[in-house]
């Protein structure tokens, strides 16, 4: 079965992740994003894209289960080439984005969330280092300081909370897919060829950034998955209780 699925409405693309309810990724997952990113940008008739998901969640972070090292970079070389895309995306955000998942959202052009969409980069409180480029990309977003107390706290951001701060530009009041489908199609009105050259100066500095922050987030986290504090982030996460961490 597929894990992403790609429908075409005029200039626009609907890229959708299925892996309900949760949508978490793995290398396997995110590959098969990249590779229907990189087939969207060889169709010349589509100038805009509309990333979401099926089920509940947009995207609630990396399964982590049996991740080592090795798998961590080879998530991330998955993480770069999404990065790499070269059509403005749009992420329609309901329900949560969650730790990676919220690296994934970011990765796009802009974000329109649901009213209850919940954002947070929770590594903090998994006794992990956060990843998929969020060194770069949410200080970009938020400002340094936000993203300091997003980073340092794990909390968790509403929607309208998100807007306000500039972790979202729109918040849908129902569903934020169709919100997301009519930007895209006006964006698409706009000459295709300014679109890529647009996008390319733009993105030119974040895309050499985030290349080399993934390559440091992913030292940060192969250095925590052997600490007693990243064993017990996710054994609390997955009893729903507060973690007690020692340090170590």
């Amino acid at each position: 079965m597929s894990l992403v699925a790609v429908d075409l409405r005029g200039h626009v693309a609907v890229v959708e992740m299925r892996r309900p309810p949760n949508n978490f990724f793995d290398e396997a997952s995110l590959q098969e994003l990249a590779q229907a990113l990189q087939r969207v940008d060889a169709m010349s008739e589509i100038r805009c894209v509309v990333l979401c998901s099926e089920g509940r969640h947009f995207c609630a972070g990396a399964d982590l289960r049996d991740i080592d090292a090795d798998g961590l970079r080879r998530v991330y070389r998955e993480a770069f080439a999404i990065f790499t895309a070269r059509k403005p995306i749009i992420a329609a955000v309901q329900g949560a984005a969650i730790g990676g998942g919220l690296g994934l959202a970011l990765a796009a052009d802009f974000r329109i969330a649901a009213t209850r969409a919940r954002f947070s980069a929770n590594f903090a409180r998994l006794g992990f280092h956060h990843g998929f480029g969020l060194s770069v990309t949410l200080p970009l977003t938020v400002g340094q300081q936000k993203a300091r107390d997003l980073l340092y706290s794990g909390r968790s951001v509403s929607g309208p909370e998100a807007l306000a701060m500039g972790l979202c530009d729109r918040v849908a009041e129902v569903d934020p897919r169709e919100e997301a489908l009519t930007w895209a199609q006006d964006i698409a009105s706009s000459a295709p060829l300014s679109l890529l050259s647009i996008r390319s100066t733009l993105r030119r500095d974040l895309v050499a950034q985030v290349s080399a922050a993934l390559d440091q987030e992913a030292a940060a986290q192969a250095t925590l998955l052997a600490t007693n504090d990243f064993r017990e982030g996710i054994s609390a996460s997955i009893g729903k209780r507060p973690p007690s961490f020692v340090g170590a």
